[in-house]
């Protein structure tokens, strides 16, 4: 399988690149922001290639990232988008910048990056849209989360819309909605809190997901949570 994991540095997406990449069959790029802990990972696999790439500035940076991803795939079996921010503060005390930074992250970046790799997507590939409990409507909200949970409610939604769109493609499109998991994310949100999940055993869920679940979804918004948050 040629795979990209857009967001694999830390917490679930660092693990999901682990879990993915004991099998060496599989091919995998990764991204993220921190250049230590990609090189960490190239340099742990040996199917494993890195690329720094921010999605916050994603228009800026793509171009060149998709030539690179041409020069090692000719097509895509793959992609799963776990890259994330969170800013955690009162919707009024959040500023439009910050707003801003949290959608092109958490949206506008997935989306610009599906829609250029979209061209190499192989017949029956699978994208994974990692969302968030706090996106999945009808569900609890928590203060301080407004601009992120309404960011990952937008990637979700995207999710059905492009599973429509890709259908005479044969790509199939699927989004999983995370409750709490113990990440880096969930300390910054909300300090001191204990989750039922560990994030090893998250991404082992989200591996077989992406490797299996588009023959049985598409277009699907998955709760995966056991808990609230």
């Amino acid at each position: 399988m040629n795979i990209i994991v857009n967001g694999g540095t830390r917490g679930i997406g660092k693990d999901v690149v682990t879990f993915l990449a004991q099998d060496i069959h599989n091919q995998i790029i990764v991204t993220g922001r921190s250049e230590k802990s990609l090189t960490d990972l190239s340099e742990s696999f040996k199917n494993v290639r890195k690329y720094t790439l921010d999605m916050a500035v994603f228009e800026s940076q793509g171009k060149k990232f998709i030539d690179f991803v041409s020069s090692v795939f000719t097509n895509i079996d793959i992609l799963i988008n776990i890259a994330g921010t969170l800013i955690n503060k009162d919707f009024l005390e959040t500023s439009l910048t910050e707003g801003k930074l949290i959608m092109e992250t958490n949206f506008f970046g997935p989306a610009a990056l599906i829609k250029a790799l979209k061209p190499l997507m192989a017949i029956n590939s699978h994208i994974v849209n990692i969302s968030s409990m706090g996106g999945f409507q009808g569900s609890v909200k928590y203060r301080g989360l407004s601009y992120y949970s309404a960011s990952k409610a937008a990637l979700a939604c995207l999710t059905e819309c492009l599973a429509y769109e890709f259908s005479e493609n044969r790509i199939n499109v699927n989004c999983l909605a995370l409750g709490a998991v113990q990440t880096e994310m969930l300390n910054e949100a909300f300090p001191g809190y204990k989750a039922p999940v560990d994030p090893k055993d998250m991404a082992e869920f989200i591996s077989g997901f992406a490797l299996k679940g588009h023959k049985f979804f598409n277009g699907k918004i998955l709760p995966v949570a056991v808990g609230n948050p």
